[in-house]
């Protein structure tokens, strides 16, 4: 418990300066936005393709990984559709923001635990799933909002502009494409890349804690509930079973439970407010998973990684 806690409380830090630095108005409140832009557009893809255009997924599990990946991704989206279809009493916008509640995960929190517990070789397989996460995950909840979401311009069009245009998607497939090429990181790029891509997980844990709205748990019990039930019990639970079944072990099946039990990132908000979805619920679940997170996530990990 006290190495789980150790591992998680530099992060845990992080969140709180962000959440403070923006109660305290220490700088300005347009500050954050920037922030949060930067390191979504720039800063984090960076970290992304340097980590995987950089290194061979020779001698990886990668496949067993994906598959892991996959099934429990689809398993707890055929769960919130079903319990959507048979007993959600919510409007479709709603229901958009408990379905990212309970898929979206936080890139940045997943990373930071993961090399807080395996050191670079934890980052690198981290990254690796995220690669994994990013575009399965996208791909799930722009096709939620093209079916639930309010507003009028959801399409098929949008649905392949929304994913086309995602700076992590993009990213990721660059990484991918020069991973998988052999061509790797020519030059001085790599170097370039690793610079700009440090800064991402710590300014983008600031701008997570910055993006938290206590106020906004109020009214919102039930699709806290429904959203986090998903995110910190099915997702786990579900992840150990295929990790079991395809014999992953290590650090692979380590980072695996990670990346599927951290809670979901505040970036859903973003996309609830461009693509007709409930930004308050949304906000509210960031919010409540955030803080939860750290008292659940070192349970989870006593269980599944000793």
């Amino acid at each position: 418990m006290i190495y789980i806690s150790t591992a998680l409380a530099p992060i845990l830090v992080l969140i709180v300066l962000g959440f403070v630095l923006k109660q305290s108005g220490f700088l300005p409140e347009a500050t954050w936005a920037g922030l949060e832009k930067l390191t979504y557009f720039i800063l984090f893809p960076a970290l992304l393709i340097r980590i995987l255009g950089s290194q061979s997924l020779e001698g990886t599990p990668w496949r067993s990984m994906l598959m892991v990946v996959a099934g429990t991704l689809l398993v707890a989206a055929t769960i919130l559709i079903v319990w959507y279809k048979f007993r959600g009493t919510v409007s479709g916008p709603t229901f958009t923001s408990i379905f990212q509640g309970g898929v979206r995960f936080n890139t940045y929190i997943t990373l930071s635990v993961a090399q807080s517990f395996f050191g670079p070789d934890g980052l690198t397989l981290a990254a690796v799933v995220a690669g994994f996460m990013i575009v399965l995950i996208n791909f799930l909840i722009i096709s939620a909002f093209v079916v639930w979401g309010s507003s009028t311009q959801n399409s098929v069009k949008s649905f392949f502009q929304e994913i086309v245009k995602n700076p992590l998607i993009i990213g990721s497939m660059i990484g991918w494409f020069l991973s998988l090429s052999n061509i790797g990181l020519p030059g001085i790029t790599g170097d370039i890349l690793k610079i700009v891509g440090q800064a991402a997980l710590p300014f983008g844990l600031m701008a997570v804690g910055a993006a938290l709205n206590l106020k906004a748990l109020h009214g919102h019990v039930r699709s806290i509930t429904i959203s986090s039930m998903i995110q910190f019990g099915i997702k786990p639970v579900t992840a150990a079973l295929l990790i079991s079944v395809t014999g992953l072990n290590g650090v692979a099946a380590g980072v695996l439970v990670i990346a599927l039990m951290t809670p979901t990132a505040p970036s859903g908000c973003i996309l609830a407010r461009q693509l007709g979805g409930d930004v308050e619920t949304m906000s509210s679940i960031v919010t409540f998973q955030t803080i939860f997170a750290f008292l659940a996530m070192p349970m989870v990990a006593m269980m599944m990684l000793q």
